[in-house]
């Protein structure tokens, strides 16, 4: 059993919307289902909001759905991580260009890093960037 892993916020958008899912997105709402805890860097929580408003925006999400997608995730059982900020101008910005990232992905590759966990993100160059960098990537 998978005790804890990384997800970005592509994996959550996977756990909503029926045509962002994949049979990984499923997997990981298996392991939560069964005990698993979502770790996630500090800015996941604006990132999955914005995804689902734009969403709204572009009409593949009604406002009712979003706000029932908010409620959800409130109740999700995730820990965020709160490091991000102090090694934005550091350990991140590193990442970000020895990997050709965007310092947002670096957040995800870093916090997977430190705790030793697997990543779940659909990103092709973040998850390059993970086996690089020895992480092992949900497939």
């Amino acid at each position: 059993m998978i005790i804890s892993f990384v997800a970005d916020a592509s994996i959550a958008v996977g756990w909503i919307h029926p045509a962002q899912a994949t049979a990984e997105t499923a997997a990981m709402l298996d392991a939560i289902e069964t005990g698993a805890l979502v770790e996630v860097p500090a800015l996941w929580p604006l990132e999955v909001a914005n995804a689902l408003t734009v969403l709204v925006r572009r009409r593949k999400l009604t406002a009712e759905d979003r706000e029932t997608a908010l409620g959800w995730f409130r109740n999700l059982p995730f820990r965020i991580d709160h490091e991000m900020s102090a090694l934005a101008l550091t350990t991140l910005s590193l990442l970000a260009s020895t990997h050709n990232l965007s310092v947002y992905d670096a957040a995800y590759l870093e916090l997977a890093q430190r705790r030793k966990l697997m990543l779940g993100c659909k990103d092709g160059p973040l998850r390059t960037a993970a086996r690089a960098s020895g992480v092992s990537v949900w497939s």
